[in-house]
């Protein structure tokens, strides 16, 4: 392979070098290739100064090795010459050792009669083999096989020479555009890629095989595919890179039947570089490829149809083939029975950061003075090679204001080139799915799936099915531990979908002003499920008492500063009167002292009220058979927790830093769900119930004073059971 990609990167002297036998073909065939080669720019090497002997000229295998393309035209004759039977020999060492492009023409001779070495061809092989060692025949012989099993153009199935020499110049003019590696040089990861992909591919397997590539939108998947078009494309008889399948299927209007000739149609014409190919039934293409080594890359496949219609089936294909399909739908892979498949991941963070530098200062590390800068932005494009590439290219010879600038606006604006790739993942969903990532998108990235499922429950979505939806087509991973993880840029996909939509038509409202004005003056229908509202470019924030009485359906509410911890000014009622079907409340910095009395908590599920002002959250007991979480870490002021005996599902409870709590209620000893509870730095904790065993917690969270535990008659666990804060 290295030698391969070396070969590939030179620079040649000469674009094509023919072996032929000149009484056959000098004044006819091969004068006129040189004249149309010669029109279009293609460099031939002449061999007309050269005398002819024994034994093939050193000149003439330089001419070989300086070529990037090598035209065996075989004639009648043409093993009738030592000479070029050493030629051919050379030729084939060329392609195995420094992949050297091959191409064949069949001049007046069956290629059969070229394998078997049969017929006029074979007697001139044979005449020339009297008095040859046995072993330099064996030599020639396996050459001509290898060559006869070369896919080139047969003379004697064109109507005419001119038209058969038009095609062969395209193909070679193609060949030549398609052969530079350089495009791919200094990619940040790329080689590492190529190895995994290489193993799964198994050049040396003589079967066929279907290898898929997946991953999310801007991942690099077709990146990946083009590099391996580029190295590994001479290894192949043919090959193609049919590229942007997605929504092909759908975009002509036509039947199934007919959208499958259509696909056919273009394959074969791109595989068999001929255009206007017609394709009359779905047998042509098996019928036409299942001789031929190919190499087939089916780029950004979205619908099964497709994979069914291009490569149904390995026997479709010669021996040695290989079909690369990219998609970020893995199980459509798997549907079609793809078992080989490399899933792209994401680079690491210094990997991530190189990127960003390559694009923005042409070398591998940040430019002095912009070293913050440049970390920062490549947190922010989350490491998404397509983010980094956009940025880092925007970015070039900017000045350090200018990347300030830069890094504010990304951190709530996603560019326009990154969107239109992200967005396509998402516009592709159903309904039932794309309502799902708006919710995770705005409310439930890093939550538990259980927990989301719980969340959205009263809500006509299918929530199971489309988080496997989600999963499968790159949209979200789910960690090993049940976590919902949504790449940031996708989130930003989300939020600009939402703005997209008529203000009285959204079920989701996110953009700061328009939710001021709703709070203000209750401007709002009752379409409105979910709330997202970053105070972080407000200064001041007026909440009216009957605020959320028009929205009797809202059961997201979040309220967070992204910057900093509180507005600088928030105006709310003590009687405010909450949303009553509220099952997830996420409200940082919560400025009142208690929740307010008419607070239903009967829906909730989620409760996160961190760095809140709170001194209690409210009066009696309360119903909370939904409740699973519930977080006041930082809540300074919190004296004392509420009767939790009825939240007989609550699984976690976090109390970080509550530097004014004092006692833990009885109730708490009743929890047989809670696995989660939190008690780092609760400096003031005296009353812990009598009949709680902290052993029993999986895992526990704690860092109270040995001496508060040993007045609490508990066990002193020892320093290494103690977790960090």
């Amino acid at each position: 392979m290295a030698s391969a990609s070396s070969f590939a990167s030179r620079n040649y002297k000469f674009n094509v070098f023919s072996s032929f036998h000149g009484p056959d073909v000098r004044k006819t065939l091969l004068s006129h290739m040189r004249e149309q080669f010669k029109r279009n720019g293609i460099t031939m090497f002449d061999d007309q100064e050269i005398v002819r002997s024994q034994e093939i000229a050193p000149s003439l295998t330089n001419g070989i090795r300086e070529s990037r393309i090598s035209i065996v035209i075989l004639s009648k004759k043409y093993a009738s010459s030592s000479w070029c039977l050493d030629e051919l020999v050379e030729i084939l060492e060329c392609k195995r050792a420094m992949g050297q492009i091959v191409m064949t023409i069949f001049y007046r001779v069956d290629p059969s009669d070229v394998r078997k070495q049969s017929g006029e061809f074979g007697i001139s092989f044979n005449e020339t083999c009297a008095n040859k060692p046995d072993e330099e025949r064996q030599k020639w012989s396996k050459a001509l096989r290898e060559v006869g099993n070369i896919a080139g153009e047969d003379f004697q199935k064109w109507d005419n020479e001119v038209n058969m020499i038009k095609k062969i110049t395209r193909d070679v003019s193609d060949k030549l555009n398609a052969t530079s590696s350089r495009d791919f040089d200094g990619m940040v990861g790329l080689e590492s890629h190529l190895r995994k992909m290489e193993d799964l591919l198994d050049f040396d397997y003589d079967g066929v095989k279907m290898v898929g590539i997946s991953g999310p939108a801007g991942i690099g998947k077709t990146t990946i595919a083009r590099a391996l078009h580029s190295r590994f494309s001479h290894k192949f008889q043919l090959t193609c890179f049919t590229e942007n399948l997605r929504g092909s299927y759908h975009s002509s209007g036509l039947d199934d039947y007919g959208l499958q000739l259509h696909l056919q149609e273009q394959l074969l014409s791109k595989v068999l570089n001929q255009d206007g190919t017609r394709v009359c039934h779905l047998g042509v293409l098996p019928q036409r490829s299942s001789s031929l080594r190919v190499l087939i890359i089916l780029d950004d496949v979205n619908s099964l149809k497709q994979l069914e219609a291009l490569a149904g089936d390995t026997s479709w294909f010669g021996f040695g083939s290989r079909i690369i399909v990219t998609t970020e739908d893995q199980e459509l892979l798997q549907q079609h029975g793809i078992d080989n498949i490399y899933h792209v991941s994401f680079p690491s963070r210094q990997e991530g950061l190189e990127i960003l530098c390559r694009y923005a200062f042409k070398q591998c590390s940040p430019k002095e003075g912009f070293e913050e800068l440049a970390i920062r932005i490549t947190e922010l494009c989350c490491k998404l090679p397509l983010g980094l590439r956009v940025v880092g290219s925007s970015l070039r010879g900017k000045r350090e204001d200018e990347w300030i600038d830069v890094m504010s606006r990304l951190e709530n604006i996603l560019d326009q080139d990154i969107e239109k790739v992200l967005k396509v993942g998402y516009e592709s969903l159903e309904d039932n799915e794309q309502t799902l990532f708006l919710y995770i998108a705005i409310f439930f990235k890093y939550n538990d799936g259980d927990l989301v499922k719980a969340m959205l429950a009263g809500i006509d979505l299918d929530v199971k099915y489309g988080l496997k939806i989600l999963e499968r087509k790159s949209l979200i991973e789910i960690s090993a531990r049940g976590e919902i993880r949504m790449h940031r840029l996708l989130q930003q996909v989300g939020k600009r979908a939402i703005r997209r939509q008529k203000l009285r038509n959204r079920q989701i409202l996110v953009d700061a002003n328009d939710i001021c004005d709703v709070l203000l003056n209750n401007t709002v229908t009752s379409k409105v499920v979910g709330i997202s509202f970053d105070t972080s470019a407000i200064n001041e924030v007026f909440i009216s008492k009957g605020a959320f009485k028009r929205m009797p359906n809202l059961r997201f509410l979040k309220v967070i500063n992204s910057k900093y911890d509180v507005c600088e000014r928030m105006d709310i009622p003590e009687e405010i009167e909450l949303p009553q079907r509220l099952r997830f409340l996420h409200w940082k910095a919560y400025p009142i002292k208690c929740l307010p009395p008419t607070f239903n908590t009967e829906c909730l599920v989620k409760l996160d009220l961190r760095h809140s002002q709170l001194e209690k959250l409210w009066e009696g007991t309360q119903p909370l058979k939904n409740l699973k979480q519930m977080d006041l870490s930082y809540s300074y002021y919190l004296k004392e927790l509420p009767d939790l005996s009825n939240a007989t599902n609550l699984e976690a409870l976090k109390l970080n830093v509550c530097k004014s709590l004092v006692e833990l209620p009885s109730s708490i000893s009743n929890l047989g769900k809670l696995k989660d509870l939190w008690l780092v730095s609760c400096t003031n904790l005296e009353v812990v119930p009598t009949n709680y065993t902290f052993s029993s917690l999986n895992p526990i969270h704690i860092e109270i004073s040995r001496t508060n535990m040993t007045t609490f008659g508990m066990s002193v666990p020892a320093a290494n059971e103690v977790p960090p804060t």
